[in-house]
């Protein structure tokens, strides 16, 4: 027999003991994303698997706001975000700082999700794109890895909602 648990039961961390979490060594970037509601759900997986940052690049929309604070939940509070105007400019400086950029979309030679590991004891940051168009060429032109999530039906896309979970999800699979 299931019992399904109460809230309370959960034993959620609240939004100061998130903040004094140790995350993991990843930074999500937002690449010119245009719903508010992808944007809320993103700081929610980020909040729900550790992930160290949100950068909010570009186009896509910062807290607060009432859409994305419909879909997050709160984890605008408890995710360290940060917006750059452009995608660009914080791919450089988080290169700069020794991290290693994961591009998801669909490329030339590009690696399944399936297929790669993540290294430990390094630090990445993962980009996700515009619902349109996806990452950038530009910012693809950066990354050290482009990672697409294998996908066997009549659709060549995922709403970015949905690749975070799947990316993010990965990400801590592999980080414990």
């Amino acid at each position: 027999m299931y019992r399904k648990l109460q809230n309370s039961e959960l034993n959620r961390k609240s939004t100061d003991e998130m903040k004094s979490v140790e995350k993991l060594p990843f930074t999500v970037i937002l690449d010119n994303v245009r719903s508010l509601n992808n944007v809320g759900s993103v700081f929610r997986t980020s909040d729900a698997f550790f992930m160290e940052q949100i950068f909010l690049c570009g186009i896509t929309a910062t807290p607060p706001h009432r859409d994305i604070q419909k879909t997050a939940l709160g984890a605008t509070e408890s995710v360290h975000w940060k917006y750059f105007p452009s995608t660009i400019d914080a791919v450089q400086r988080l290169k700069e700082t020794g991290y290693k950029i994961a591009v998801v979309e669909q490329t030339e030679n590009s690696t399944k999700l399936n297929e790669f590991v993540f290294p430990k004891n390094e630090k990445w940051a993962i980009v996700f794109g515009n619902e349109v168009v996806g990452v950038s060429q530009d910012v693809i032109n950066l990354s050290d890895v482009v990672i697409e999530i294998p996908q066997f039906g009549t659709k060549h896309s995922l709403n970015i909602s949905v690749s975070a979970g799947i990316v993010l999800w990965e990400v801590l699979k592999s980080s414990i």
